[in-house]
């Protein structure tokens, strides 16, 4: 049965989940992080997941739904001083919504609920088939791609050995972290997982920590930003290809002006150092403007075998 702890969906019973989550904590830290993990669960994310973050200044906003890749409290530290930044230089509003699962934003940016989101690569396919986004700006310093990570500690050697395990995954239309990572088992590999789907990348790689699961997919950005704490447990067992990173897109109910406002409003922030370290924090390495024809490679390459 899986549990939400401090905003992370983990696989297994609760008792064993403790302890394991104790012992990767340096000793001096553990009762500390447990009291840290009991008012999150019952008090912090309870009241920022699956809520709209008003914008500084309560006006009227612009929706900008952001996809869940991290927990809610992460995102919230990572995105409101950037809507904030673009507020001041766009005199615009902006109101986050932060989903309180991966399924959830995707069925609503497929709905046309958001007026900007950042969204995944194939999120920006899929709502560009059914509500019309336009992608604005994306990361154009850096592609992305999908890794798939064991235990550092784990033998295993080999992508085969994987089959019939227990794979952790954070969301079945990630695209690099569970579609294109799917499809390489199955077309490259020959074998068969057992997806688990966790929500988000933090999870999957405590997950795995943990060992509730043999494998997890992720993205080579997300396992970068992750705790050292985690991230030192883990290693790369196999990588995918490239792919174009996450766009912010706006709905075309957006007037024409205001998505240009916005557009070149990313760019300036990219300009300075302050907006560049913001920036940074999504993580953009450099910002820049996007387009359709930049999603159309992901649209040829046939993964909707792999959509649920």
């Amino acid at each position: 049965m899986p549990y939400v702890v401090s905003g992370y969906m983990i696989i297994g019973h609760e008792t064993s989940i403790a302890k394991d989550i104790a012992a990767i904590c340096r000793p001096g830290l553990i009762m500390k992080t447990f009291l840290a993990l009991i008012l999150t669960l019952f008090f912090i994310a309870p009241a920022l997941a699956g809520k709209d973050l008003p914008a500084s200044g309560g006006e009227r906003a612009y929706t900008f739904g952001i996809v869940p890749h991290y927990e809610a409290r992460r995102l919230f530290a990572i995105w409101r001083p950037i809507l904030d930044a673009l507020q001041q230089e766009t005199g615009l509003r902006f109101s986050a919504r932060i989903g309180n699962s991966s399924a959830a934003f995707e069925q609503e940016v497929i709905g046309g609920q958001f007026d900007f989101a950042y969204m995944g690569p194939y999120h920006q396919v899929m709502s560009e088939k059914s509500a019309g986004y336009l992608p604005l700006v994306r990361d154009v310093g850096a592609n992305i791609y999908g890794i798939l990570v064991v235990r550092k500690d784990d033998p295993i050697s080999d992508v085969k050995e994987l089959d019939g395990k227990v794979v952790a995954l954070p969301a079945p239309n990630a695209l690099v972290a569970a579609m294109m990572i799917r499809a390489d088992l199955e077309n490259k590999f020959g074998i068969k997982i057992v997806p688990r789907y966790v929500h988000t990348h933090d999870s999957v790689y405590l997950n795995v920590v943990l060992g509730q699961a043999a494998a997890g997919g992720g993205q080579q950005k997300t396992l970068a930003e992750m705790q050292p704490a985690i991230r030192d447990q883990l290693r790369v067992l196999y990588r995918t290809a490239d792919v174009t990173a996450h766009p912010v897109s706006a709905h075309p109910r957006v007037p024409a002006a205001v998505r240009k406002q916005v557009q070149d409003a990313f760019l300036r922030l990219g300009e300075t150092p302050q907006g560049k370290a913001l920036l940074a924090t999504i993580p953009y390495k450099q910002v820049g403007v996007a387009n359709l024809a930049d999603y159309e490679p992901i649209r040829r390459m046939g993964l909707h075998r792999f959509t649920e």
